[in-house]
């Protein structure tokens, strides 16, 4: 069950270029858990989407089964949205973004939807390069049925009742990038600066963009011994470089040191800090995020930030050569290509 937020707010709140304020983007009022994750990253959406001016009725949301499948609910309102079965989240996204290209596809799902029951309809999502943003909000646990262990908790992680994981965790990032996947990140629902421009630069990728959050689940999955919990990432989280995103706009240009820092003013009047990390890691180069990802895990250590980036992949639209214009929009002349083109068809055929 939801709850419908009041209409009354601040005359005077903050608007975009659109006219709009955050209460347009909400949703639903949240009846998860008190202090869970997830709501953290329906604020972090609804503040994205806010700063990039996005016109809720052109953006799509699509989830599966979970406590994450709740989630859509709780974001802008005024969207399009589908709530599909367990796991079954990626082919719902598939064919609406095949009809039609021209909306913004937020796919929200969970560990235990994407790591177990979905995870061949992930992999697929990925290699066919669908032009979404894909969240899984991971939590290591099934909230709804109590509190077993997923494929992505880890080895040595005990659950809320002190049993045992018996098996080694399933990682999506790497396994995304492993896929092919064109932009690939991760973070923490609990740190707000990165995860929205995280969020931000996956909204303005073209292809198939990963968002591996972990967001601990306060009910099951928050105890001392586990490796999901909030205190366990804030002491073994180890980010690639500070995080920021800069919309398309004149061209701004700076230069500094490796290992220095800089302010850059920006369109906005605003201004960004921006330290270059004297670091060899390239965002860019597959094989190095995965050595990298690899590397820090067998430090005990949680990699977050932009793991890997290639702007020059093609989506599923451009590999299938399909129309530009949405199916549901193409007139009968534009979809009958007409007696003459069936017979040559139907006699390649014979």
């Amino acid at each position: 069950m939801s709850f419908i937020k009041p209409i009354n707010h601040h005359p005077r709140l903050e608007q975009n270029k659109l006219g709009l304020t955050r209460r347009d983007y909400e949703g639903a009022i949240s009846t998860l858990c008190a202090g869970c994750g997830h709501d953290s990253i329906s604020a972090c959406i609804i503040e994205a989407c806010f700063q990039l001016n996005i016109e809720a009725y052109k953006v799509a949301k699509l989830s599966g089964i979970g406590c994450s499948s709740k989630a859509p609910a709780y974001f802008l309102n005024q969207s399009h949205g589908f709530n599909s079965v367990h796991g079954r989240m990626p082919s719902v996204a598939t064919g609406a973004n095949c009809a039609n290209g021209d909306l913004l596809y937020l796919g929200i799902s969970g560990d235990g939807d994407s790591a177990s029951i979905g995870i061949g309809q992930f992999i697929h999502a990925i290699r066919r390069q669908i032009n979404m943003v894909y969240f899984v909000e991971n939590n290591g646990t099934y909230g709804l049925t109590k509190g077993q262990f997923s494929a992505t908790n880890d080895l040595e992680s005990k659950n809320k009742y002190g049993e045992d994981n018996l098996f080694k965790p399933i990682d999506l990032a790497s396994m995304a990038i492993q896929l092919g996947a064109s932009y690939v990140a991760r973070s923490f629902s609990g740190d707000r600066d990165q995860l929205i421009p995280l969020i931000k630069g996956a909204i303005q990728h073209k292809g198939f963009a990963l968002l591996d959050i972990i967001s601990p689940c306060v009910t099951f999955n928050n105890h001392d011994s586990s490796t999901k919990s909030y205190d366990y990432i804030r002491n073994h989280n180890e980010a690639v470089g500070k995080t920021d995103f800069v919309p398309l706009g004149e061209e701004i240009t700076t230069s500094y040191k490796s290992g220095s820092s800089v302010e850059v003013n920006l369109h906005d009047g605003s201004k960004i800090a921006l330290e270059k990390v004297n670091s060899k890691f390239d965002p860019t180069n597959p094989g190095n995020s995965l050595s990298y990802i690899r590397e820090k895990s067998e430090e005990g250590k949680l990699l977050t930030g932009l793991l890997y980036f290639d702007e020059s992949s093609e989506d599923l639209h451009e590999t299938l050569n399909l129309t530009k214009t949405p199916l549901n929009q193409l007139k009968q002349g534009e979809l009958c290509p007409g007696e003459k083109t069936l017979e040559k068809i139907n006699e390649s055929l014979s």
